[in-house]
């Protein structure tokens, strides 16, 4: 519905035209070689499942500059094309596909479009799909054609499933990023400079930062600064979470340390998380409680004769028993103290990891094998007693040469390469002029920025793109909700919040003044996200800074579930995504399996249940899983409130009570009438409230660009016991 919400906004132009035409590439003229057709983009590659990107590029000039037409209806520029992919995406067929009236798609987009600024807060009912980074793109879509970036009241914000998810993929929690949304290196990038080829020149920089972080005085300029001791990843071997177990059972993993993380009740499929758990050699659980994955050789019908893993439990101190940081939607970190001292032997985790890794460097003390070189030129000064202070002051980053803290994130970006060190370079200034992640103030300020509460990266600034909140001579575009301006008296870029511009000194009258969007090679939103390089003349120089891309289109496209109970009208012929990665061997068909089962979290019960599953009086108010079915759903199969029902798929079954409800109704997909089945997941066999697990149902298939399980939907079958 969201590709119908894009064409209405277009058809109707309520785009904002000056936007979109000064602060998104939709003039620039895309690649004479760029086609869409029967659901595939140009460049697909049957065989390998991948895309070549090359013909998604723009047009460009002798200078490697985009061309850009003189109007928007210009048949090449990127609205044209925008209109044309989106221009099959009618109200009635998306009514067709999602089961949501047409007239309340219109309700939405009339009401939405006709009230600016607004925001879009999503959550994993958008991302735990095989197209979850595609549709979030069509939230961008709508926000760039309606000017709702970088204003205040405006933007995309992800509503996060745990408090510290946002702070876990600063520091790199993700499939292929280092800490800062570095690209992870490859194999195929030996050296730093093919590195700086591959990626820009601009991600030069805060590599060298991260290395001197990491390795100190033993990272230089004649050893690429220990570059090589930095593992690479294989490209063609994405490790994501859900296919880390995989490489388990197939021996490519002989330790794992488990922190936190309740695997075999979390991850989907769940045969196959057992299968690579039992394949290992040893294997590590920090936990609060002794969670099912740290005793999954017990679980019901597993005969641990055939079980090789060694099983540790470590006991972990709970999130009240350490101090550090929590960096949440807003990207504010948000210092934290220690308010009860960690149970008996309990603790954090950054205390296990210290005396690991010291241990270990023990051990390798003397040696000369070059694999163990980046244990022993590790720089690791974190106290007697490992400081969560220190370790945020690594981050934050030191002049090298004078060891003193950088006090602001301008003085990393205006130092020489080499000269200073950030363990992650976009919270630079976070530490400079005392802990700033612990500041309360309370300020009031007409547009609730609260730039005195905690500090936001990167620079504080508080609303990202806010040069997008001025017109061309950088005057603000809403008087009301001012957020920067130039200032000719000053002669510099000041305002209510931290100017988000390439450089404070440089007026609108510059080149460096008319940057927007500053971390995009072309300077402009991407409503297409081109293939492109900023700064390549000639063969094998180095580009300036290169372009994000979407790894399954330039456009979001709407394809079916892996599993899906119809055909996509679209293009039947590629009816489900075309690149997701399909992990589960068992694939259910709707013959057999008829209805779409969708998982969901509750508020009684935190994620995998490991702490919230012991605490008794969550488990009077919650006690045991559920499958929730319509008032039809529960007449055709015979079943009331409370009866016990199998809900069962291609992978696996459990036995639960049906919860009958108004809630979940029956819809119309493709004209068929359709019912969905919806579980909680949050149950295994172990804690004081144990329950069958839904994810030995649910089937491991994945987004293709971030990894993400697709939760959200599998075809089940349902009867009563």
């Amino acid at each position: 519905y969201l590709g119908a919400i894009i064409n209405y906004i277009i058809e109707k132009k309520l785009y904002d035209e000056y936007f979109v035409m000064n602060y998104t590439n939709a003039l620039y003229k895309v690649s004479k070689d760029y086609k869409f057709e029967d659901g595939l983009f140009s460049g697909f590659d049957a065989d390998k499942k991948k895309y070549d990107t090359a013909s998604w590029g723009y047009q460009l000039d002798a200078e490697n500059k985009p061309i850009k037409a003189s109007s928007l209806n210009d048949p090449d520029t990127v609205f044209s094309k925008l209109k044309e992919h989106y221009s099959r995406y009618t109200f009635d067929v998306a009514e067709k596909i999602s089961g949501i009236p047409a007239a309340k798609i219109k309700e939405i987009a009339d009401c939405y479009t006709s009230r600016r600024p607004g925001n879009i807060l999503y959550a994993l009912g958008m991302t735990q799909h095989t197209t979850g980074v595609q549709g979030i793109r069509a939230y961008a879509i709508i926000q760039l054609l309606l000017g709702n970036i970088g204003k205040a009241g405006a933007g995309i914000q992800a509503l996060r499933g745990e408090p510290n998810v946002q702070g876990s993929t600063d520091m790199a929690n993700l499939i292929a990023n280092l800490p800062g949304y570095l690209p992870y290196p490859t194999n195929a990038d030996t050296t730093l400079d093919d590195f700086a080829k591959k990626y820009g020149s601009a991600q030069y920089k805060p590599m060298v930062a991260l290395l001197k972080a990491w390795f100190g005085d033993n990272a230089t300029a004649a050893n690429d600064y220990c570059y090589g001791l930095i593992p690479k990843l294989n490209p063609d071997n994405k490790p994501t979470q859900v296919e880390f177990f995989n490489h388990m059972r197939d021996g490519q993993f002989k330790i794992l340390f488990n922190f936190g993380s309740n695997s075999t009740v979390s991850i989907p499929d769940r045969k196959m998380v057992l299968r690579g758990l039992s394949k290992l050699d040893m294997l590590v659980v920090a936990d609060i409680f002794e969670v099912e994955t740290a005793q999954f050789w017990r679980e019901p019908g597993v005969n641990p004769r055939d079980i090789k893993t060694e099983v540790f439990m470590l006991p972990a101190a709970f999130v009240y028993e350490k101090a550090g940081t929590m960096t949440n939607s807003s990207r504010l970190i948000q210092w934290k103290e220690v308010a009860l001292e960690p149970l008996n032997e309990s603790l954090p985790d950054l205390d296990m990891i210290d005396m690991i890794f010291r241990r270990l460097r023990e051990l390798y003390a003397g040696s000369t094998d070059p694999k163990d070189a980046a244990i022993l030129k590790a720089r690791w000064d974190y106290g007697k007693h490992a400081d969560p202070l220190k370790v945020l002051q690594e981050l934050n980053g030191y002049d090298e040469t004078t060891g003193k803290l950088l006090t602001a994130l301008g003085d990393y970006l205006n130092a020489p390469v080499g000269s200073v060190s950030t363990g992650c370079w976009i919270y630079a200034g976070v530490t400079g002029k005392g802990n700033l992640a612990s500041r309360r103030g309370t300020a009031k300020d007409s547009l609730g920025l609260s730039r005195d509460f905690a500090y936001a990266w990167p620079g504080n600034i508080r609303v990202l793109y806010n040069r997008a909140s001025c017109d061309a001579n950088g005057r603000p575009l809403d008087e009301k909700r001012k957020l920067i301006w130039w200032d000719p008296l000053k002669g510099e870029w000041t305002g209510n919040d931290g100017p988000d511009v390439v450089d404070k000194k440089k007026g609108p009258n510059t080149p460096e003044g008319q940057v927007v969007f500053k971390q995009n090679p072309e300077g402009v939103g991407r409503l297409f996200t081109a293939t492109y390089t900023s700064g390549v003349t000639t063969e094998g120089s180095m580009p300036t800074r290169g372009a994000g891309q979407c790894v399954d289109g330039p456009l979001p496209e709407f394809y079916e579930p892996t599993e899906s109970p119809t055909k996509n009208i679209l293009h039947p012929k590629v009816s489900q995504s075309p690149m997701a990665p399909v992990i589960s061997t068992e694939i259910g068909d709707a013959k057999k399996y008829p209805y779409v089962l969708t998982t969901y979290g509750i508020c009684e019960h935190f994620c995998a249940g490991g702490i919230t599953r012991n605490i008794p009086w969550l488990n009077e108010i919650m006690p045991e899983p559920y499958a929730e079915i319509s008032r039809s759903l529960a007449k055709k199969i015979r079943v009331k409130e409370g009866d016990k029902v199998e809900v069962y798929s291609a992978r696996g079954k459990l036995t639960v009570r049906a919860m009958v409800t108004d809630r979940i109704q029956p819809y119309k997909v493709n004209g068929k009438e359709t019912e969905t089945i919806g579980m909680p997941w949050s149950w295994g066999f172990a804690s004081l409230s144990p329950g069958p697990s839904t994810n030995n149902v649910t089937m491991a298939s994945l987004d293709p660009g971030a990894g993400t399980p697709e939760y959200k939907v599998c075809l089940v079958n349902i009867r009563r016991v």
